[in-house]
């Protein structure tokens, strides 16, 4: 039996490159092939840096699918589909919408993998795949199989996943609704020996939320200070509160923490259920405990709810210009389907297409519904400039002297590569056609 993988690509301006910082290595596809018995032959295609060859000689396709994949997905498996091979899809879109998935594969897999995914490949050799498979949400203490990877290149960072799921439940976060606001920490050995195994100098800890477990969070971190090695992660504003839990995270190698501000206007925070992250009077106070322990923050905002206009934006820039972080996204709501915040747009009648992530015509950068106090269009254009304008070459060298007096001498580097790419990439993010024009040789 012979298994072909395909990580399917969001979609590519005629043309022009694929975007240079969405080529992660896929740690979804490592974990797949570490789970697959060895006699079964296997064979991967990465969409985003290289052609399918779609008259391969295989016996089953997996496919892992993102909301913003899923219209490329469905073309992809129409095609193998027609030759007669049976395709299985998975990943956070099919767990969220089973029903719209199963109407283009052969089997959808919903929820984790790995404790369906051997009785999937019985059933497959078999020729009786069942419809749908229903993994559980806390086993996953495999390995990925990085092999799978062969030549391809990534971006050079490792990730290692550290755990899933969130304890807190933000209205358009699909995460929270899979795992039910509860977070599953992966166990500490297989984390550990995925680090002291990586070839690369720096890691990126694959968790929603790195602190959502402080007891879990503190092992961790004492488990892996003696590996020396340097990483990044996701947290929440809380952890300023925490001396303990940061002088621990400092001691086992942070260097960046991302941490959702998402908004500065509590009604904004109140509606989109993140309440705990108001801080409001010592929001300031906290970002500087962050920096004085010698840790850098990626700050990410999104606008467009519905106290959201040009000065919310323009607030949310200065404040991250204030504070020189490491680097900042800014980014306008996306209701992806089944969250709180999409059936709240839907029942409103503010949703521009029912589903955006099949609609002709969408690009990414483009909104998909309409806010309250601004028009989509004006709203995708402030997130715009509020990027360029953070990516300036002031505001990145402003921001490069402080990052130096904060975080490793070693990551000096790192921040000029990190942000002169995210600045060059500014504009080339806007407007990709979403599913479209990947089938040619890619530049």
């Amino acid at each position: 039996m012979k298994i072909t993988f395909i990580l399917t690509a969001i979609g590519k301006k005629p043309g022009q490159k694929y975007i240079g910082t969405w080529k992660m290595e896929p740690l979804t596809i490592a974990t797949l092939k570490a789970m697959t018995p060895s006699e079964i032959e296997t064979e991967f295609y990465d969409d985003r840096i290289e052609l399918i060859d779609y008259n391969t000689q295989t016996d089953l396709v997996v496919m892992t699918v993102e909301t913003y994949t899923a219209k490329r997905s469905y073309k992809i498996a129409a095609r193998f589909m027609e030759r007669g091979i049976p395709v299985v899809m998975g990943g956070y879109h099919p767990t969220m919408c089973p029903e719209e998935t199963e109407q283009y594969c052969n089997s959808v897999m919903v929820g984790n993998a790995e404790t369906v995914w051997v009785q999937m490949l019985k059933d497959a050799a078999e020729g009786k795949l069942q419809r749908r498979y229903h993994g559980s949400t806390g086993e996953y203490d495999i390995r990925p199989d990085k092999s799978i990877f062969g030549t391809k290149k990534y971006l050079p960072v490792n990730l290692v996943e550290t755990g899933r799921g969130c304890n807190h439940c933000c209205d358009f976060c699909s995460i929270a609704k899979y795992y039910c606001s509860h977070y599953y920490a992966r166990n500490h050995q297989l984390i550990y020996d995925d680090l002291k195994d990586s070839k690369y100098k720096y890691t990126f800890l694959v968790d929603d939320n790195l602190v959502a477990s402080r007891k879990n969070a503190l092992e961790l971190f004492e488990k892996i200070t003696p590996l020396k090695k340097k990483w990044a992660g996701q947290g929440t504003l809380t952890i300023g509160k925490d001396p303990e839990l940061l002088k621990a995270m400092k001691k086992s190698g942070c260097e960046i923490i991302l941490i959702g501000f998402e908004s500065l206007n509590e009604a904004n925070l109140s509606q989109m259920n993140k309440s705990f992250n108001y801080a409001l009077g010592e929001r300031d106070e906290l970002v500087k405990r962050i920096h004085d322990a010698g840790i850098g923050i990626y700050a990410t905002f999104v606008f467009g709810y519905d106290n959201d206009d040009e000065r919310t934006i323009n607030d949310a820039l200065e404040f991250a210009k204030k504070h020189n972080f490491y680097t900042a996204a800014f980014n306008h709501l996306l209701p992806f389907p089944n969250t709180p915040l999409y059936d709240r747009l839907k029942e409103e009648n503010r949703l521009l297409y029912d589903k955006w992530w099949l609609a002709d015509g969408y690009n990414y950068g483009e909104l998909s519904f309409v806010p309250k106090l601004l028009t989509p269009e004006k709203l995708s254009e402030c997130c715009y400039e509020a990027r360029k304008e953070f990516s300036s070459t002031k505001t990145v060298w402003n921001r490069g002297i402080a990052s130096l007096g904060r975080t490793s001498p070693l990551l000096w580097s790192l921040f000029w590569a990190m942000n002169l790419r995210i600045g060059g990439e500014v504009g080339q993010k806007m407007n990709v056609p979403i599913g479209e024009n990947l089938d040619e040789l890619p530049k």
